[in-house]
């Protein structure tokens, strides 16, 4: 069974609410979307992306006082999913030290590339809602059509032309088309 973003953020409200029994189902959702998630992110077997998936779980469950009920719950969730990975890859040692990350991070244009996320979150806030979520989630979240498909309860057809409906508005309003 496919859940989408409302089913989903309805079932967290109402276990904030004191619903065991959403709360609960809301969990058993998760697990073939976690799945999904960290088989195309993760380079371990299928322990490691089980024990990935419980250990999100656990967070969600646990810090979903953390949660913002005026906010999409996937953003949420997947925010949770990303730290959950890091997490391992760090307890792995898979993660190498970077040469030279200080230059970097002070060369020039720095402070601009981070400040082009206000930008992106500005141009984002400009497009209809359903385009702004499905480009924030195939494009800046990482998910894959059938994964942001999913979680927004939407065809992967809907998500492709939404992406790039947006998209092109984008452009134009960057290049001067309005805004």
């Amino acid at each position: 069974m496919r859940a989408d973003e409302d089913e989903l953020r309805g079932l967290m409200i109402s276990g904030l609410d004191g619903n065991a029994g959403d709360h609960a189902a809301l969990l058993r959702l998760l697990v073939p979307i976690l799945r999904g998630y960290y088989r195309r992110r993760a380079s371990g077997g299928d322990d490691e992306i089980e024990d990935l998936v419980q250990e999100t779980l656990i967070a969600v469950h646990t810090r979903r006082v953390t949660y913002d009920r005026n906010r999409a719950f996937t953003g949420w969730l997947f925010a949770i999913a990303r730290y959950k990975m890091i997490d391992n890859f760090r307890r792995g040692r898979r993660l190498q030290p970077i040469d030279g990350l200080e230059d970097e991070l002070v060369a020039d244009g720095f402070e601009e590339s981070s400040s082009a996320r206000i930008d992106v979150d500005d141009l984002l806030g400009t497009l209809p809602d359903k385009q702004a979520r499905m480009i924030r989630a195939t494009r800046i979240e990482g998910l894959s059509i059938a994964e942001a498909a999913a979680a927004g309860g939407l065809g992967e057809s809907d998500v492709k032309i939404s992406v790039h409906r947006g998209i092109k508005a984008l452009i134009t309003r960057i290049q001067g088309g309005g805004r």
